[in-house]
This record gives structure tokens, C-alpha cells and sequence, in this order.
């Protein structure tokens, strides 16, 4: 992971050059470029330019856009280093284009630009995220393990129910995302620096060129509030995401120190040492990323803490953007990890067997069927844990009449009144209160882990899901017009 280029603030950054291969950047540069091409579209249809002048500018603007394509060729990041590039190829009078623009509202709006593209590859990343746990629910609708509360397991619950769990965090986090798309594809262009310009440009179809959905709508806002806002808000949105994260690993990483664990991840490698040891690494690799995008978060609040409006601080695309970019890494290392989970089921029966996490049901039960006060129950249920752990037994192996006896001995020793005096249990029934299985299907509640609501949770699940993937690839499909339709106005002014 990279961290930013370190800048000389206002000026502009040490260096114009960024390593890259294959198709060029969509960087600074590109979206410079983009944002001359859609002023030379727009302020000649509006008569701003000499439309007998326009080609000759049109072409020089290629000229300079193929030269920087070539790798290892300058790639400026602000406009005052690019407009003598095209001064270089059209002459001075190319810069009468500059009519009602600055590199404040130029900025800003690249700025936006580019922490869009990265927004849509974050939610496109955690889309893949959500499909993956799905798959991994569908898989384990039938599988019974038992669930932690301070650590500690509590309670049986059907692993897909659990996951499910997991997975509406996730899908919280891509709504706040597309909450957030809303106030980030807005266009600051035509805005100027800070209270716009004599020149009556069209704002709307200079966003619409650039794909944004509508302008910001303040001036003074345009470069000076809402510039400082958009880089905070999406560092902020990373927090759900990426917490999510490393706490779904720390689920699976508490089972993990078992001698036979019931998750497991098939890629491991083996200690130098120690000739058992099969470890998790690949789940460590990414707790250990996620955890440290998220330090990085804090830098993006420092920055813009205690800030005038319109200093550079927090505006610094390359760190914003690469921040973005290591978030969008980690989902996907992430979605890569959930296709590695294996599951036992039977061992992790087994290990709910070797524990009375069944025991608050039998206090729900005797409360349902025999009318016996919860915390009478409770006591009850406390006391048989207590009396079975002493002596090393488990839902299994406690026979029928010791659970009757410390029942019945309770019952007499506290003189409880109110309550039955004989153990209310048959053995059958009893011994169905401590299945873990039937513990899981017995669940009423909506929302529960029994089979009708773990069908309707997973079917809303995917739905959702579908309908977020149709949104994203919707999303992209409207950027992707706008630069066409740029492209192809922009070409035929150059005719």
C-alpha cells in the first residue's frame, strides 16, 4: 500500500510523474484534460469562443493529451504547469478558453472527480464482499455453531443466520455509500473562486459532460466548504466498511485457537518452529490492512482540523484517493478470503455438546411450558451448569436423574413455593431442550434462525444485493455515456 506523495501545499506537488503502465491514468492530468474538452464543447456552443479558432485549439489539445500518454512523459497535476503545455502547441490566444475558470473550481472539481472513481471501485469491491458471504450462508443454512457474547460462547445459532448478521452491516455500509454518491456527484465547475464570474456560463451541461448528477449549488461553497466536506465524508465512510472487517475475521479468529477448529481457511503457512502449526495468514494479512486504512482515516480529520476555508490541506487528492483505493484493496483481499472458509459442520456440534450453551433455554422453556418464573428457571439451569461442570459432564453425558435430582434438591432446600416440587421434564423432553439443533428450529421470533425467516432473510438479502449491483453497473453506464458523448462532440470540434 502507498501512501501520498509528499506535496509542497498550494504550489503544487514535488513531482508530476507517477509510475504507471498500460492504458493512462484516469489522474489530475486526465481529468484536466476532460475538463478543456468540455469547455471547448460548451462555451462554443455558447458563442464564448471564436467557433473559426476553435479546431486549431481542439487539435493542440490532442496533441498535448497523446504526448503525456506515453509513459515516463509529464503528467501535470495542476493547471497553471498544463495550460503552458497548450500555450506551447496553440499559442497565447488559446488561453481566452480560460473565460470564468480557475484552478479553484478546476481543482475542486477534479478533486471530486477522482474520489468518485474510487468511490464506485470501493462499492463495487464490497458488493463483491456481500456476494461472497452470501454464497458462504447459502452453503451453511444447516449448520449449527455455537455464537459468542464478551467472549464467551452464549448461545447455538445456525451459521447462515450469524453470516446473515454479518452481512446486513455490510449492506448498511454500501447505503451509506450511495447516500453519500449523492452529495459527491455534484459539480463545482463554473463556480470560479468564490462568488462565480461575469461570464454566463452554462454550469449544467459542463457537469453533465463530466458525468456529475447536478451542480453544487453555493458558489463559496463550490471551493471553500463542501471541497473540505467530500474528502472527510468519504474517509469517514470507511469506517463501517472496514471495521466490519476485521470484526467478522475476529469471529472466525476466536474458534481458530481451538485444536480443531470448525472454520478454516485453506491458505496457511507453516511456523519455522513449530511443525503443527498451520496459520491463518491470509486472514491476519487482512485484518492487519484493514486496520491500517483505518489509521490512515484519522490523518484525513487532522488535516482538515483547525483550517480557514480554502486552504489546500485536506483537498490533497493523491492521499485522498490512495486511501480509497487501499480500502477498495482490502474488500476485495476480503471477498478473495471468504471463498477459502471451510466449515465442519459436525465438529462444531461437537463443540457445542462439550458446552451448555443450551442453558438459557432450558429457562425459556420451563417458563413457556410449565409457567415457572424466568429467574427461577435461571437458578436452576446456573446451578446444573455449576453442578455438571464440577464434575466434568456435558449435555451429553449428564444423565436424566442427576438434572432431576438437582432440581428437586433446589426446589426443596430454598422451600420455593409456586413452582412444582417434582422435576417437570420428561427425560425425552429434556434431553430435546439441550439439542442445539432443536434449539435453532425452536426460535419464534422474526428475524430468528429458524428455517421460514433464515429462507425470507436470505432471500431479502439477495435481492438487495441485486438491486445494489444493478445501481452500481447503472452508475457506471451513465459516466461512461457522458465521456462518450464528450468525446464525441469534442472530436467533431476539431474537424
Amino acid at each position: 500500500m502507498a501512501l501520498g506523495v509528499p506535496s509542497t501545499g498550494e504550489a503544487g506537488r514535488l513531482s508530476d510523474l507517477e509510475p504507471w503502465s498500460g492504458e493512462p491514468p484516469r489522474d489530475e492530468f486526465f481529468w484536466l484534460s476532460q475538463i478543456n474538452k468540455a469547455t471547448f464543447v460548451v462555451n462554443t456552443r455558447l458563442g464564448l469562443l471564436d467557433r473559426s479558432k476553435v479546431p486549431a485549439w481542439c487539435r493542440a489539445l490532442k496533441r498535448v493529451i497523446a504526448r503525456a500518454a506515453k509513459p515516463g512523459s509529464p503528467r501535470p497535476r495542476m493547471y497553471v504547469r498544463y495550460e503552458p503545455l497548450l500555450v506551447a502547441e496553440a499559442g497565447i490566444e488559446v488561453t481566452l478558453m480560460h473565460a470564468g475558470r480557475s484552478s479553484q473550481d478546476m481543482h475542486a472539481t477534479f478533486q471530486r472527480a477522482m474520489i468518485r472513481d474510487e468511490t464506485l471501485a470501493l462499492m463495487k469491491a464490497l458488493n463483491r464482499v456481500r456476494a461472497a458471504l452470501l454464497r458462504l450462508c447459502d452453503e451453511n443454512r444447516s449448520t449449527i455453531v455455537p455464537c459468542y457474547t464478551n467472549g464467551v460462547a452464549a448461545q447455538p445459532d445456525s451459521l447462515a443466520h450469524a453470516w446473515l448478521g454479518h452481512l446486513e452491516g455490510f449492506r448498511r455500509d454500501f447505503d451509506s455509500l450511495r447516500e453519500f454518491w449523492a452529495r459527491l456527484n455534484l459539480s463545482p465547475m463554473g463556480t470560479t473562486v468564490l462568488n462565480g464570474t461575469p461570464w454566463p456560463l452554462d454550469r449544467r451541461a459542463m457537469a453533465s459532460y463530466l458525468g456529475f448528477d447536478g451542480i453544487v449549488d453555493n458558489a463559496y461553497d463550490a471551493g471553500q466548504i463542501s471541497a473540505v466536506d467530500v474528502p472527510v465524508e468519504a474517509g469517514l465512510k470507511l469506517a463501517g466498511p472496514l471495521l466490519h472487517v476485521t470484526q467478522f475475521i475476529q469471529d472466525v479468529m476466536t474458534q481458530y485457537a481451538q485444536p480443531r477448529p470448525w472454520i478454516l481457511v485453506t491458505s496457511t503457512y507453516a511456523s519455522s518452529a513449530m511443525p503443527q502449526k498451520r496459520n491463518p495468514g491470509s486472514l491476519i494479512d487482512v485484518r492487519r490492512d484493514a486496520n491500517e486504512v483505518l489509521g490512515r482515516v484519522s490523518s484525513i480529520l487532522f488535516r482538515a482540523h483547525d483550517l480557514a476555508p480554502g486552504m489546500y490541506d485536506v483537498k490533497d487528492e493523491q492521499l485522498n484517493r490512495t486511501i480509497l483505493a487501499d480500502a477498495a484493496r482490502v474488500l476485495e483481499a476480503f471477498a478473495g478470503v471468504l471463498g477459502l472458509l471451510r466449515v465442519n459442520a459436525e465438529r462444531a456440534l461437537e463443540e457445542l455438546n462439550l458446552d451448555w450453551t443450551a442453558s438459557q433455554n432450558i429457562a425459556d422453556v420451563m417458563m413457556q411450558r410449565f409457567g415457572i418464573p424466568f429467574r427461577e428457571g435461571h437458578r436452576f439451569a446456573s446451578e446444573l451448569v455449576t453442578y455438571a461442570r464440577q464434575r466434568s459432564l456435558t449435555p451429553l453425558t449428564l444423565s436424566y436423574s442427576e438434572a432431576k435430582a438437582v432440581y428437586e434438591g433446589m426446589v426443596e432446600k430454598e422451600g420455593l413455593a409456586g413452582i412444582p416440587k417434582e422435576f417437570p421434564f420428561g427425560e425425552k423432553d429434556f434431553r430435546e431442550t439441550l439439542d442445539p439443533r432443536a434449539i435453532v428450529e425452536g426460535r419464534r421470533t422474526e428475524g430468528g434462525p429458524q428455517a421460514p425467516e433464515l429462507e425470507r432473510l436470505s432471500k431479502g438479502a439477495r435481492e438487495r444485493l441485486q438491486a445494489d449491483e444493478a445501481w452500481t453497473g447503472g452508475v457506471e453506464s451513465k459516466l461512461q455515456a457522458a465521456e462518450s458523448r464528450l468525446e464525441k462532440d469534442f472530436t467533431a470540434l476539431c474537424a
